[in-house]
């Protein structure tokens, strides 16, 4: 069959680089794709939310699967148009409903949800600009440091972890005056719940569901997790603190109560959630639900699932998830991202990236790529991932550093202590 991915980074080349080596795919395209997506696929410049656009080129190119890669398509509501649609029901969409997407899309939603459906999670409460007043009250009952979360979308900086209560106050204010767009009009405030993260995969059908390789990433720019807050610098796979009592209760108390929510609630979900977690001695909580994979512990979980994942997916669309084998490789997988420097603030584009092709033992995944004539160069803030696996995180990490001093282009940055928290 023909299949289209939907997105840029390095996620969706991982996603390309797994289902170009399956026997059931036909033609692979990638929309709009990257310079490492255009070496396995065929790239097509469409934008991600331009829904008529993508349903012009899945009839033109006679595409029977459409897989998501980010959010912004999914809480659109890119699986009901697909559904809704008397040419396009048929084509294998792979993500849920809009309804199922606001897990993502509204952090208030996702915590209601939980609450619903008794799943652990950190004490909460909403507020909007006419609630100001009463936020700042709540914020007092609680103790530092504060957690306040833009109720939607906002690329990833939407959430602010403050030490000071005034300072925290004055955030909520300027979170509730627009600070974050519409993403902001409604802010949730949490209790901070003091722990290590880590990050459970499922894929689901909406009714049986395969719990896919832990991965924890790397979220600050800086050594030691310090500086700014990116897309990610880094993952490991699987977590090595993850033994099978801690699994056993993840399993329990948050994977299958929020699966058996989303049939209670009658919620079209054929796709993947991603549950960001935190454990507090030694119990799990929910921080956030995401309604797709992971960037970049996409780079880590992929490479270490066996089966097929063109057959995965395909019996997750026709709700037959419960036949198929999960193999899992029991290496170590991890990856380290190159980014551009200045990034997460401003970056130069237009780079200039040398030696992609002396890398041995490991994957190189492109997010922030492009060619300019002839030349590979840097597109993005987050640039690569070197992707390396081995019988520890700790040989697979020093793969991956080895073959990153191959690699260069102006300004090249990356974290040198990926996994420090571990040893």
């Amino acid at each position: 069959m023909n299949i289209l991915i939907l997105g840029s980074g390095g996620r969706e080349h991982t996603f390309a680089h797994q289902i170009s080596k399956s026997e059931l795919c036909d033609t692979l395209y990638v929309a709009p794709g990257n310079a490492g997506t255009e070496t396995i696929a065929k790239n097509l410049d469409l934008k991600v939310t331009d829904f008529k656009a993508i349903e012009k080129a899945v009839l033109a190119h006679d595409i029977k699967m459409v897989i998501v890669g980010p959010e912004d398509p999914l809480v659109q509501g890119i699986a009901d148009y697909f559904s809704s649609s008397e040419t396009l029901k048929e084509v294998m969409l792979i993500g849920p409903s809009e309804r199922g997407a606001l897990l993502e899309g509204s952090k208030e939603r996702a915590k209601e949800f939980m609450a619903m459906h008794n799943i652990p999670t950190a004490a909460y409460e909403s507020f909007t600009k006419k609630s100001l007043e009463a936020g700042k009250a709540f914020l007092e009952t609680l103790q530092p440091p504060y957690v306040l979360k833009a109720d939607g979308l906002a690329a990833g900086k939407g959430v602010l972890i403050i030490n000071d209560l005034e300072e925290a106050k004055a955030e909520l204010e300027s979170m509730l005056s627009g600070k974050f767009g519409e993403a902001g009009e409604t802010v949730v405030i949490e209790e901070f719940l003091d722990g290590i993260e880590l990050s459970v995969f499922v894929l689901t059908d909406g009714k049986n569901y395969k719990i896919l390789p832990t991965a924890k990433d790397y979220k600050r720019i800086g050594e030691g997790d310090t500086g700014l807050n990116t897309g990610g610098m880094g993952a490991i796979s699987p977590v090595p603190f993850v033994d099978e009592i801690l699994m056993k209760k993840i399993e329990d108390r948050i994977v299958k109560p929020t699966v058996e929510g989303l049939q209670k609630e009658e919620i079209n979900y054929k796709g993947f959630i991603f549950i960001g977690l935190i454990k507090v001695e030694n119990e799990p909580y929910v921080i956030e639900y995401n309604v797709r994979m992971g960037d970049p512990e996409t780079e880590v979980v992929l490479p270490r699932i066996q089966t097929d994942l063109v057959s995965l997916l395909q019996a997750t669309f026709q709700q037959k998830l419960n036949t198929i084998d999960l193999k899992i490789d029991n290496r170590a997988a991890t990856t380290v991202m190159l980014v551009s420097g200045g990034y997460p603030e401003a970056y130069e584009k237009g780079k200039e990236i040398k030696g992609i092709e002396t890398i041995q033992d490991s994957i190189v995944f492109h997010a922030g790529t492009t060619t300019k004539d002839g030349k590979l160069v840097t597109n993005g803030g987050r640039v690569m991932a070197v992707t390396s696996l081995d019988e520890d995180y700790k040989k697979a990490l020093k793969k991956s550093y080895q073959n990153i001093e191959k690699l260069s282009f102006d300004r090249m940055e990356y974290r040198t202590d990926i996994g420090f928290d571990l040893v």
